[in-house]
């Protein structure tokens, strides 16, 4: 008899095979105190993982084939370099000296100061980079069980993974790359969600994934056949016969379209009536930039650079802002480049050493443009920055967080002030570089038109926007139940930005999940959006709903899903609306 069970699908597609149940040697963490003349062993072992744990991922990082995309690689280097940050290089040693612990000890203290910063960090894409910190972790733990063996061959994965569907509570992206590399079919884990590191590397390789499958471990047997249905988020064991051909069907076709996808590479982005489209991508890292131009994005529409703030005692200066934006840059030979302004969470430090106050509430505490404002020192290296880089190409700024009219004036000001101090110093910049700001809280939505008067662009976030408008914590699966993008209260949010937008003659764009969400862009298009920004990966299927749409059909059916009482209805209304999606070439 076949059994189903639902998680959260990550990663499209549908894979078939025998289980594997992956777990890990757990490793024993012994609280008591050692003696003094124990202490320099103990820093000589914690050492020695580290660097074995370092061996360890550079061979998987010289493993990755030269296909595979350049954000795979990037995994791997941002392990490397935390290895070398202070926070887990010393920090650890500084707890064995101070308390007089095991290593393992040392580096379980660290991991639980680090899990509580990072916590508090209330942009959901930051505090899931605890990701991060606990693979590093692990990788480090598991150089202490290999210790005593032969070394760095002992942390090879014997297994053969080949078309097998991988079951396990979490997996590193050192994990993932070594099964990936051997084969793997699919992955299906207890923990995670859209952000975790799991998600956004199946999603990177192209492998069909499930996460948040709670103790499906228990009722998995090994080598029991499994289909995974990354669509739906469906895993179904010892399915019928005729299910398994309905879904070896639906293989065929997937890989089809994957390859029918390319052939829009080239195409210009053009509703089938006329209508012009913008297709930008979001980036966090550099390589990001190789994985843009491969689908040819008219340029980046959003630059998170939190990733320049985190793990260091220290606020990045204005010159290691300068480098990496000109970098930048000149990967992007000319396409438009928007930096989103540090959007950091509620505690105030960047390392677990002073974490300063907490609020009580994280979510309507201190973050974003608010931190900003309230501590420049944050702000101004990286303006002054922005500015310079503006010089060699073209360049926006974006502040997030904004909820009313007065921070968007005081950040203006902000950009006078640094723009005539680098005038003063006969620096050179871009005089009428565009300011933006983000629509994520449903006060600056409501007040879009008041925005859009003062600023030169907006753009919709909707992952915030959802949450704050419903209340609800999109990362807490207890409640993300609630999260629902088709809720009127948020289409109508992002309708009042877009007119809003119109009506002062500025851009509105999107840089939300929503926007790379096919289900949505042709709603999206409907209400009047013209420009999208995604993930690189999925900018090609954006592309095809849209310029497979005609504009002015849409305008109609998008008021009636925002008008429409009944979620039944809506969903009726947008599958009516997305149906017979088919390519065409212009």
């Amino acid at each position: 008899m076949s059994l189903m069970f639902t998680g959260i699908g990550v990663s499209r597609g549908i894979a078939m095979g025998p289980a594997y149940i992956y777990r890990r040697d757990a490793i024993e963490i012994t609280p008591v105190k050692i003696a003094a003349k124990d202490v320099p062993r103990e820093v000589r072992r914690y050492n020695a993982a580290v660097k074995s744990a370092r061996m360890h991922l550079m061979a998987v990082r010289d493993g990755i084939p030269d296909s595979a995309s350049e954000d795979v690689s990037a995994f791997i280097e941002t392990h490397l370099l935390m290895l070398e940050d202070s926070v887990l290089s010393q920090r650890p040693v500084e707890l064995i000296k101070q308390h007089r612990v095991y290593a393992e000890r040392a580096l379980q203290m660290q991991r639980e100061a680090l899990t509580n910063v990072f916590a508090e960090m209330e942009d959901p894409y930051i505090s899931t980079r605890i990701d991060d910190v606990n693979h590093v972790i692990d990788e480090i733990m598991r150089s202490f069980s290999t210790a005593k063996s032969t070394g760095r061959s002992a942390r090879k994965q014997q297994t053969d993974w080949k078309g097998m569907i991988v079951i396990a509570d979490d997996l590193t992206p050192s994990d993932t790359l070594i099964m990936q590399s051997q084969g793997v079919a699919g992955f299906v884990t207890e923990t995670g969600g859209q952000l975790s590191h799991t998600a956004i590397l199946a999603r990177s390789i192209g492998i069909p994934a499930i996460v948040g499958v709670h103790n499906i471990r228990s009722y998995i047997e090994q080598g029991e056949d499994l289909v995974v249905d990354g669509d739906s988020g469906t895993l179904l064991a010892e399915a019928e016969p005729e299910m398994l051909t309905g879904f070896k069907r639906r293989q065929k076709a997937d890989r089809q379209h994957q390859k029918d996808l390319t052939q829009l590479i080239d195409t210009p982005a053009i509703t089938k009536d006329g209508v012009e489209l913008s297709l930008q991508a979001n980036i966090e890292v550099e390589d990001d930039i190789k994985s843009l131009k491969r689908v040819k994005a008219d340029g980046v529409g959003l630059y998170r650079t939190e990733f320049l703030y985190l793990n260091r005692d220290d606020v990045p200066d204005e010159e290691e802002h300068l480098k990496v934006y000109l970098r930048v840059l000149r990967a992007l030979k000319g396409a438009p480049l928007t930096i989103r302004t540090v959007d950091l969470g509620a505690d105030k430090q960047m390392t677990a050493k002073d974490i300063g106050p907490l609020a009580h509430n994280p979510a309507m505490g201190l973050r974003g443009i608010r931190l900003c404002l309230s501590d420049t020192t944050l702000l101004i290296p990286q303006l002054r920055a922005i500015l310079r880089a503006s010089a060699r190409g073209p360049i926006n700024i974006m502040f997030p967080m904004l909820t009313n009219l007065q921070e968007v004036l005081q950040c203006r000001a902000l950009v006078e002030s640094v723009k005539d101090a680098l005038r003063a110093r006969g620096f050179k910049f871009d005089e009428n570089i565009q300011i933006g700001g983000m629509i994520e809280v449903p006060s600056a939505a409501i007040a879009a038109d008041q925005f859009a008067r003062h600023l030169d662009f907006l753009s919709i976030g909707t992952n915030d926007l959802i949450q704050y408008t419903l209340a609800i914590d999109r990362i807490d699966d207890q409640v993300d139940y609630l999260y629902d993008p088709l809720h009127p209260a948020v289409l109508r949010l992002i309708r009042m930005t877009i007119e809003a937008g119109k009506k002062e003659n500025i851009p509105v764009a999107m840089c939300g999940e929503m926007a790379g969400d096919a289900r949505f862009v042709r709603l999206l298009l409907g209400l009047g959006l013209t420009r999208f920004s995604t993930p690189p990966n999925q900018l090609l299927e954006i592309k095809r709903m849209l310029t497979t749409s005609g504009y002015k059909q849409l305008q109609k059916q998008s008021k009636a899903i925002v008008d429409s009482e009944s979620t039944e209805r809506q969903l009726k209304l947008l599958q009516k609306m997305n149906a017979n999606a088919t390519p065409t070439l212009h």
